[in-house]
């Protein structure tokens, strides 16, 4: 993993960069994260469980206005974090990609296996795709 150092520090925690690898291996090891967009030219983000399938972020989604007229071909962010306050010490990755609805019946029967029940469970209605255009990503290093 190749690393290299921002200039912020609190004394007691370092940010460094992180590689888009280590973006997506870290992507992979959560299945919970934010979907961020534009609504009515204001920021809304929305938690969604989800799966990375290759270098897109997958998830579910209810058949709603709000979500899926949202993600259907905008630009959109994702992010997931893990961090612990009480070392001072985590990640947070951040994606940007054009999202769109999986409309293929081959890769919707191939994504079954791999997607969570999505909460509530009721919000099964569609299933969009972020391809990770942009990931950035950034380590919370105790010192």
């Amino acid at each position: 993993m190749s690393e290299s150092s921002t200039a912020v520090s609190d004394g007691r925690a370092d940010l460094v960069e992180i590689d888009r690898a280590e973006c997506l291996r870290l992507l992979a090891t959560a299945d919970l994260g934010r979907v961020i967009y534009t609504e009515g030219a204001m920021p809304a983000a929305h938690p969604v469980t989800y799966v990375l399938d290759g270098e897109e972020i997958v998830f579910r989604s209810a058949g709603g206005p709000t979500l899926v007229a949202a993600t259907r071909g905008a630009v959109v962010a994702f992010q997931v974090d893990r961090i612990d306050a009480g070392d001072h010490t985590g990640w947070s990755v951040l994606g940007i990609g054009e999202a769109y609805e999986v409309t293929d019946r081959a890769r919707l029967g191939g994504l079954v296996r791999l997607l969570h029940a999505p909460w509530p469970p009721s919000r099964t209605g569609h299933t969009i795709s972020i391809p990770l255009a942009r990931l950035t990503g950034r380590r919370l290093v105790a010192r």
